[in-house]
């Protein structure tokens, strides 16, 4: 009997444990308050500053924790989870917010404890749909030939990115046979366009689009 009493008192002690470390994780209000100060809550943001969604992931972070995609485009469950991964392998170092907010790590925070979907449907967004997508603007017509040139965006964009000015780029290289669509996202034939056009102008072949390769898609030589 005694022995029978240990046994049960010891899984009863087992169990508590596990309640207590699930509970570990931070309250569903810090949750809330990162969100509101890194994106204002807005699950499908975009600035084109290279971070993405409501918890503002860069896509070395987002793919370091199993993110497929760009996080802006993930469901507000999969991004809960992604953040919730993220904590757990590094605490709340990679949010600058969380500093600003004076949170500080509990036992699960760098605990390196994969998380289970289930773990992470109490921070809240899981719940909530995702934003409705802001309208497309209408396709801007490339400039003429040697023409003038917008006024150049002030951000050096890459691989990945998505951003209006983009599609203003793509759809002033149609001058030059291209075909774009006018997506504003830069992948592989945005990236292709880039490197002729420097190398036609003299430009380091960096295939980033930086404010020389903008003014040489208005004013520079035709790509080869």
């Amino acid at each position: 009997m005694a022995r029978t009493l240990l046994l049960a008192l010891a899984v009863t002690g087992l169990q508590i444990a596990t309640t207590g470390s699930a509970a570990a994780d931070p309250h569903g209000s810090h949750w809330a308050k990162l969100r509101m100060c890194e994106s204002s809550g807005r699950y499908n943001i975009n600035t084109g500053n290279g971070y993405y969604g409501a918890y503002q992931f860069d896509l070395p972070t987002w793919r370091s924790v199993g993110g497929q995609g760009r996080p802006d485009q993930a469901t507000p469950r999969e991004q809960d989870y992604r953040a919730l991964y993220l904590y757990r392998m590094r605490g709340w170092q990679p949010w600058e917010c969380a500093g600003k907010l004076g949170f500080r790590n509990d036992s699960d925070g760098r605990s390196k404890r994969v998380p289970s979907y289930a773990d992470s449907a109490y921070i809240g967004g899981g719940g909530q749909p995702a934003p409705p997508p802001a309208p497309k603007p209408k396709p801007t017509p490339p400039a003429p030939p040697g023409g003038p040139k917008p006024a150049w965006p002030g951000v050096v964009y890459a691989y990945g990115d998505c951003a209006p000015p983009l599609k203003q780029f793509q759809l002033r290289m149609n001058a030059f046979g291209y075909g774009f669509t006018g997506t504003g996202c830069y992948y592989d034939k945005t990236r292709e366009a880039v490197l002729a056009l420097q190398r036609a102008n003299g430009i380091n072949d960096s295939g980033r689009l930086g404010p020389k390769t903008w003014d040489a898609a208005w004013n520079g030589k035709a790509p080869r």
